[in-house]
């Protein structure tokens, strides 16, 4: 994002709330699920991940790996390989004009992990051409709630607190969702939005890029490229007034884990 753009091209910026959901909460986890909206539009994609799911995640997200298939709550879910998620994503972003990307304590955990993915398959560069900036509504919410005494800035407890409502955290989509609501109470002013505006290589980031570059780690069986098939693989469906992006491309059978 240029320095030099002015309050009214900053409020004229698309924001897409987007969250990850990981095997744990270190820097080497593996993404599990992108989700991302933009007022109705929505994204939703899942990854069997390359490393196991540490316990403590699994048991907060419900998310399971049985015999190479993914379960969310012991519902099998469709996956995608790691490089087709990233790349419906940018699609996501492309289609929205360079948007704001914001997150919640995204500037400490999920900008970096999604940084490491990017840069593993080659993709940041395409990334970084697609957005204005990534904001986090974390440092945000402290500067814009400062007087208020609120006990803690965690996005379930914030939500609870401005909007009156719970939600199912630990899901990405519906944290987005939440988020996306959140954001509409805190309503930042251009100026205060500029100074949480970063980009991806202002992050600080210790880890190193272990994988290969190739997308061999990242298919399973019966999954194919999206970049050349994106309107085949990316659904667009109607619920509840709002347009749902949805990967098609691995349909394993429906079975409960066990």
């Amino acid at each position: 994002m240029q320095q030099s753009e002015s309050d009214a091209e900053i409020s004229e910026h698309s924001l897409v709330f987007f969250d990850l959901e990981t095997t744990g909460l270190g820097q080497s986890s593996d993404i599990v699920q992108l989700a991302a909206v933009s007022g109705g539009h929505s994204l939703n994609l899942y990854v069997i991940p390359r490393t196991r799911m540490h316990k403590g995640a699994s048991k907060v997200t419900g998310f399971k790996v049985r015999r190479q298939r993914l379960f969310l709550h012991r519902q099998c879910v469709l996956t995608n390989s790691l490089r087709e998620v990233l790349v419906s994503f940018i699609a996501f972003l492309r289609m929205l004009r360079r948007p704001l990307v914001i997150g919640h304590n995204s500037r400490r955990f999920d900008c970096r992990l999604l940084a490491r993915a990017l840069d593993e398959l080659d993709l940041r560069a395409l990334f970084e051409s697609s957005i204005s900036g990534c904001v986090d509504t974390l440092p945000l919410a402290r500067e814009l709630l400062k007087d208020r005494s609120l006990h803690s800035f965690r996005q379930q407890n914030l939500v609870s607190e401005l909007l009156g409502v719970d939600y199912r955290a630990h899901d990405a989509l519906e944290d987005v969702r939440a988020l996306q609501a959140l954001y509409e109470v805190l309503q930042p002013t251009p100026e205060v939005l500029r100074r949480h505006i970063f980009t991806l290589d202002t992050i600080e980031s210790n880890v190193a890029v272990t994988a290969a570059k190739s997308e061999s780690p990242c298919m399973m069986p019966g999954q194919r490229p999206l970049w050349e098939h994106f309107k085949e693989t990316v659904k667009v469906t109607e619920n509840n007034n709002r347009e749902e992006f949805t990967g098609i491309l691995y349909k394993p059978s429906l079975e409960s884990a066990t």
